[in-house]
């Protein structure tokens, strides 16, 4: 099969979405002929133009906002927001406005916009572009949120998340942008909500999100040399979340490591911890484990910033702490 970089997976689903429905565009600063600040937009310009490839002022309030006007009156926006931290200067269109419109006008309004943008660390872009703040959204009624970790994960969800009629987050880590996989030709579709088994494994569960899929396989590699199995699961979507296959990979193993890049206190992690104590206590034998941020802004320094952000040494502690 042929391989694709996870940015170039991307912009392939655009392309093929655009071709596919006219009411698809994509706003947002520097996405037209620049090619988006990390170039995943490209030449996307040069095909469809300046009408369906927006340039917009520097204003995410603006973006957002007129993407939700835009989704529903019968188009669907795709936003790119540069950086996952700019998210909050437009919390309030998409938590009080797009996450909350089908409800209230009774579904007779929808809206069918996604949300692109770059999340986490590890290029010393420091403390206001460099945080993953995925949590915050899983927590809006309304809002769904997707997290993917392969090129072809990226294309299939992209394209889902294009087509569904709600608001959706699409969180795109900015060290996976370069990262390479097969990747299916053609237009296909992976579901929102159906979590992945990246390696079957039968003494600890790995729960990983993004960037920390990779951690947790490189892990997997390093622990099975001295043998300990690793499962790897990636949920994929954080809502709608695949909880059917995350227990049943806890009842099989017994043991279980949550691993996301975004802080470990009130991260995603918990959640997914939570549900595991509430509906399958009784399979674990040992307490979870979760790995995380330390609790610190992301530093500038690039020793320091490695030292704030988790990675595979820090899951294969954890996993052996409880085998």
């Amino acid at each position: 099969m042929r391989q694709l970089s996870y940015s170039e997976a991307i912009r392939e689903a655009l392309r093929l979405e655009m071709r596919r429905d006219s009411n698809v565009f994509i706003l947002g600063e520097d996405v037209g002929q620049f090619g988006g600040c990390f170039g995943v937009t490209g030449d996307l310009w040069k095909e469809f133009g300046e009408d369906r490839v927006r340039d917009t002022p520097i204003s995410e309030t603006a973006i957002i906002g007129t993407a939700v006007g835009a989704a529903v009156t019968g188009m669907r926006p795709v936003a790119e927001i540069m950086f996952c931290d700019f998210l909050t200067v437009c919390m309030d269109q998409l938590v009080n406005q797009a996450a909350k419109m089908r409800y209230m006008f009774g579904g007779k309004a929808v809206v069918p916009l996604t949300v692109r943008t770059p999340v986490g660390g590890g290029i010393s872009a420091a403390a206001q572009h460099s945080q993953s703040l995925e949590a915050w959204f899983t927590h809006v009624p309304g809002l769904k949120v997707v997290m993917p970790s392969t090129a072809a994960d990226a294309k299939g969800l992209l394209t889902a998340a294009i087509r569904d009629d709600n608001p959706v987050m699409f969180f795109e880590h900015k060290l996976l942008y370069p990262v390479k996989g097969d990747v299916p030709e053609g237009e296909y579709v992976i579901p929102l909500g159906q979590a992945d088994v990246k390696r079957e494994g039968s003494d600890v569960t790995v729960i990983a999100t993004s960037i920390m899929v990779n951690r947790a396989l490189e892990a997997a590699e390093a622990l099975a040399a001295e043998g300990i199995s690793l499962e790897v699961i990636d949920p994929r979507t954080l809502v709608p979340l695949d909880e059917e296959t995350i227990l049943a990979s806890v009842e099989k193993t017994g043991r279980v490591v949550i691993a996301h890049e975004a802080v470990t206190r009130s991260g995603f992690g918990a959640e997914i911890a939570a549900i595991i104590a509430e509906k399958a206590l009784d399979y674990l034998d040992a307490p979870i484990k979760r790995v995380g941020s330390k609790p610190a802004p992301i530093p500038f320094s690039g020793v320091l910033e490695q030292f704030v952000l988790p990675g595979s040494q820090d899951i294969i502690a954890a996993v052996k702490e409880l085998v």
